[in-house]
């Protein structure tokens, strides 16, 4: 980039400071080794920390307390016969019959596809529409990301070991960013050891002496030599650093279909190594917000009659983008979840 170029970038690049912005590639200064050495990341990890526990306590109260003690214990709380089990068979069945388009997106050896639950999906399958809604489980996700947001909902299928030499990446140990973001799944199918299930590393989730250790040190490491996802700001974990960090081994979470799982991903977590090919179908959510922001609502993109249109705004906004951007799901026509043709 050119010295005209960077002047320009520098007040973009200060703000993004006080953002989820991650990337040591994209924004120089969170990537400087002499800003980090004097504290930088660190800053923002603690800094992000604190809020995040301060907006958890004032969402605490509104949380079933057994899901609560879960989550804080674990980093995530999974919950069998989350619908009740009369209810599930013919909820399984609509959502997996259903036809709208789809996205695909190929990483390694597995194949990511993505329905979004919008509302044309939500006024053909009303049971879907009230377990989304359910106060219940709006609480947990809103202590788990800890806003009272809307996540992002999307129908998920993870096609494993389709033609391919290269390795999943999903499936090394990692954090997703530097501050909380909530991911559940609510699965729909029985998911085994040998189907590659969710995977966690218990109690990762919390900024103990040895995680912050370990995240100065890495704020320290050069980011044009390390892994480029870790350098983007997914940072990769070995196992010897995770019996630094006092950590115990990953544990595969292997579930029966109607159990949801709530996690907040800045723990350390995978897609575990799948070990047959298949498919794993779950309604997936997402949500993750500028970690300093002090209050725990305001999230004008939450509102009903916005929120179930987010997704095919963000797909037609990267669509325009692509040139610039990059867009690595691409569409692939009108299918139901398990339609591979």
């Amino acid at each position: 980039m050119s010295r005209f170029g960077k002047i320009l970038l520098a007040p973009v690049w200060t703000l993004q400071l006080l953002t989820g912005a991650k990337s040591f590639l994209d924004n120089p200064l969170l990537g400087s080794v002499a800003l980090n050495q004097r504290g930088l990341h660190l800053w923002r990890v603690k800094f992000a920390a604190a809020l995040c526990n301060w907006r958890r306590r004032r969402l605490a109260r509104h949380v079933r307390p057994d899901w609560r003690d879960a989550f804080d214990r674990d980093g995530f709380v999974a919950i069998p016969e989350i619908v009740p089990p009369e209810d599930f068979p013919a909820l399984r069945k609509a959502i997996l019959s259903f036809a709208a388009p789809v996205r695909e997106m190929r990483q390694g050896d597995a194949i990511t596809r993505r329905m979004a639950i919008d509302g044309p999906m939500l006024s053909a399958i009303p049971a879907l529409r009230q377990v989304l809604d359910r106060p219940d489980i709006a609480a947990l996700l809103h202590y788990v990301a800890s806003f009272r947001t809307t996540p992002l909902h999307y129908v998920q299928t993870i096609v494993s070991h389709v033609d391919g030499n290269e390795p999943d990446p999903q499936e090394a140990i990692h954090a997703d960013t530097f501050h909380t973001s909530l991911k559940s799944w609510l699965f729909l199918n029985p998911v085994s050891v040998a189907d590659g299930p969710f995977t966690y590393v218990r109690g990762s989730h919390r900024f103990t002496p040895e995680r912050l250790a370990w995240e100065r040190e890495r704020s320290l490491a050069d980011p044009t030599v390390i892994d480029r996802l870790s350098a983007r700001g997914s940072p990769r974990v070995s196992s010897e650093a995770l019996a630094a960090m006092k950590l115990p081994e990953p544990e595969a979470l292997a579930v029966q279909g109607n159990t949801l799982v709530v996690a907040d991903t800045v723990g350390f977590h995978a897609r575990g190594a799948a070990y047959q090919s298949g498919e794993r179908v779950e309604i997936w959510s997402y949500a993750r917000r500028n970690p300093f922001l002090p209050w725990l609502g305001g999230d004008l993109l939450s509102l009903p009659g916005v929120a179930e249109r987010r997704v095919g705004w963000l797909w037609a906004l990267r669509d325009r983008l692509e040139a610039r951007i990059g867009q690595p799901w691409k569409p692939v026509g009108t299918r139901t979840p398990t339609d591979t043709h």
